[in-house]
């Protein structure tokens, strides 16, 4: 019994104190005045895009990126890159680009 107990005491321990916030990936296109950039932001299962560009937080988090210049030149790749949100012109998903009619 007390060898439950101990136990039980532990995992109720690490639910209370816990940090780790789930959140899912979505593939984004982000136009900064100077780059493109096309990586995954995370966003919490119950939240959209806005939701997390709407947070009071300076920087969005960008993981598995790619930067490009104004030439579409690929610039660097990254695992992790910070971008300020003042700097962005517009984000969007990229499983909602739709071909422009020259591309058909």
């Amino acid at each position: 019994m007390v060898i439950e107990h101990t136990k039980l005491k532990k995992e109720q321990r690490t639910k209370i104190f816990s940090n780790v916030i789930f959140k899912r990936p979505i593939n984004v296109v982000i136009q900064t005045t100077d780059h493109k950039i096309c990586g995954n932001v995370h966003v919490r299962p119950d939240d959209r895009l806005r939701d997390e560009l709407n947070m009071s937080e300076p920087f969005l988090a960008v993981t598995d990126a790619t930067i490009f210049d104004q030439n579409e030149q690929v610039l660097y790749k990254t695992k992790f890159i910070a971008v300020n949100v003042a700097h962005i012109i517009w984000l969007l998903p990229q499983d909602e680009i739709n071909p422009s009619q020259d591309e058909k």
